[in-house]
């Protein structure tokens, strides 16, 4: 049918020409030959005939012609049950990433403890630039006295008593667990905003560091949890890191606490407490490293974001050097005993300079950059490390 309207629709146009030359060559050879009137075309067909015609075309093309979707549809029929199944069967390599995938949630967890210590203990007690000379002992020591006198002298104290109740702090807390718990709500995020994460935390949960409060967060969920501290930034994932913690924490000792690691005395443990607080999830160098400083009482030198930026104006680490790197690199070259006070005074500086601050300008007036800073620098200059720094935190 579809050929027969293309035929008539090609025919408008062509078999007026082909009739004629019908009936001329049959009057060559003195035939006679029948045309029915309807064939011939007439010669003043108007607009709306012509329009008449062509809708009859498209009818008949409709009427016989399906849309490609339907036929597609009626090609492919839905399969069987049976065959369903086959296609959820995969591929051996499939397979395998699949038995892969299914393995226990506590062989997944000692796989990535594993691959954590690996990185860290690839560069403990060693710094990852060995041919990177500075800091000196002596420019540390210069560092803290300048530092000392402008924002006045920093000691730890012998023991921490209680936990500061106006704000979240670093790890500044008697207890282990409420510490490192502290210390991930202040990841990426202002002092101002932490300590709002903390307050409304507390307000919701209770402030007792105690086996009901955590086992209230802990049963909860994140989504409770994150609502509580949204305020502080990265809600969503600050409480899936605090509550599988204390799952990790509940599940290995039986109960919430890390108190343990206060009876590390020795000072060779602290690596030992090391290793034990980068083992849980979510849980990097800088944050064990400030609860090792503020909580446990050990000897490391943390790096947050303002230690980073500073150290890198003053030249004491590569500029490309990451974080983590920068912690490996300074834990060493640091003298332990300015590890506290060093980076107390920088957190401290590195917020009330203004020309220390992030996107501060160097006038000449900051004495830490004239004393320390690298020389044959005009004022108005940031070096490679500060750069480096300043794009890094506008991207957290």
């Amino acid at each position: 049918m579809a050929e027969t309207a293309k035929s008539e629709v090609n025919g408008v146009a062509e078999r007026p020409m082909a009739l004629r030359r019908s009936v001329r060559n049959a009057n060559k050879r003195g035939e006679a030959v029948p045309i029915k009137q309807e064939d011939l075309p007439t010669i003043g067909l108007g607009a709306s005939a012509r329009r008449r015609k062509r809708s009859r075309v498209k009818e008949e093309e409709s009427n016989n012609v399906e849309p490609l979707a339907k036929i597609a549809k009626k090609s492919l029929p839905s399969p069987s049950a049976s065959e369903r199944v086959k296609t959820e069967i995969t591929s051996p390599i499939k397979e395998a990433e699949n038995r892969g995938n299914g393995r226990s949630k506590e062989s997944k967890e000692a796989d990535l403890r594993a691959k954590k210590l690996k990185s860290y203990t690839q560069f403990a007690n060693q710094s990852p630039f060995p041919d990177f000379p500075r800091p000196t002992p002596e420019e540390c020591q210069r560092a803290y006295d300048i530092l000392a006198s402008v924002h006045g002298e920093r000691e730890r104290p012998e023991k921490v008593v209680s936990a500061p109740v106006d704000r979240a702090g670093c790890g500044d807390a008697p207890s282990v667990l409420d510490a490192l718990v502290r210390t991930i709500l202040s990841q990426n995020t202002s002092n101002k905003n932490s300590t709002r994460a903390k307050l409304d935390m507390d307000e919701v949960y209770g402030t007792e560091d105690s086996e009901d409060r955590w086992d209230a967060i802990a049963a909860g969920g994140p989504a409770k949890l994150e609502k509580a501290i949204a305020r502080g930034g990265l809600g969503g994932v600050k409480s899936r890191v605090i509550i599988d913690i204390l799952r990790q924490v509940k599940e290995r000792y039986g109960k919430y606490s890390l108190d343990h690691l206060l009876g590390l005395g020795a000072p060779g443990n602290d690596e030992e407490a090391m290793r034990e607080l980068i083992s849980f999830r979510g849980v990097g160098p800088k944050t064990a490293s400030c609860v090792l400083l503020f909580c446990i009482g050990r000897d490391s030198f943390a790096v947050d974001t303002h230690v980073h930026r500073l150290t890198g104006m003053l030249g004491w680490r590569p500029a490309t050097a990451s974080r983590d790197e920068t912690f490996a690199h300074l834990d060493v070259k640091i003298p332990d005993s300015l590890k506290y006070g060093l980076h107390v005074l920088f957190v401290e500086h590195g917020r009330k300079c203004a020309e220390c601050k992030a996107g501060g300008t160097n006038l000449g007036r900051c004495e830490l950059r004239k004393v320390l800073g690298h020389r044959g620098r005009g004022t108005g200059e940031k070096t490679k490390g500060e750069k480096r720094s300043v794009k890094e935190e506008k991207s957290h």
